[in-house]
């Protein structure tokens, strides 16, 4: 979403402050400024700062969230190419690019266990070392990894080698980002 648009909160709701990664409550009545819906998160301006809202909460903000988008493989079956295309719903709150094309994302891989299903495990950055912001991107890369069909366990490790620099940035994200 590139259009910002002003609503009041329905009720309290569970957010994330940007950059910091501080748990907050924002509450019933507050006007926000929708300013990014990828992903299944919300990205509001309030009270001077920037926020996340979960999809969870989006009925606070008089959203009707989109059901979640899940991989079409059986289990057993999981390939890269389903958790690629999963790590592609992931959004830095405060970038209109998912972590895949940001460049965030270093390392995938998939290990099969004893009862037929796999474990996926996947390294990734951020794009500066104080964002306070990477437990909760990472956490939403694990939680929708393990979505997918056939998928028991999700590791995504924050890691800070090599450094991001804007050269990671895949053609589509530069795009995406104006910077081509």
């Amino acid at each position: 979403m590139n259009a910002v648009s002003t609503v009041v909160l329905s009720r309290d709701c569970d957010a994330v402050q940007i950059p910091a990664g501080n748990t907050v409550t924002l509450p019933a009545g507050t006007e926000v400024d929708i300013t990014q819906t990828l992903g299944g998160s919300y990205t509001v301006h309030a009270m001077g700062g920037l926020f996340r809202v979960a999809s969870k909460d989006a009925d606070a903000l008089g959203i009707t969230p989109a059901a979640p988008v899940t991989g079409t493989s059986t289990p057993g079956d999981i390939d890269e190419k389903a958790v690629w295309d999963t790590l592609r719903t992931c959004y830095d709150p405060e970038i209109p690019v998912n972590i895949v094309d940001l460049g965030l994302v270093y390392d995938l891989g998939i290990e099969p266990l004893p009862a037929g299903t796999k474990k996926i495990f996947v390294k990734m950055t951020l794009t500066a070392p104080g964002c306070g912001m990477g437990a909760t991107i990472a956490g939403d890369a694990q939680q929708k990894i393990l979505t997918l069909p056939g998928v028991e366990d999700a590791s995504v490790e924050i890691v800070w080698d090599p450094p991001w620099h804007q050269s990671m940035i895949t053609a589509e994200g530069r795009r995406l980002l104006g910077l081509e």
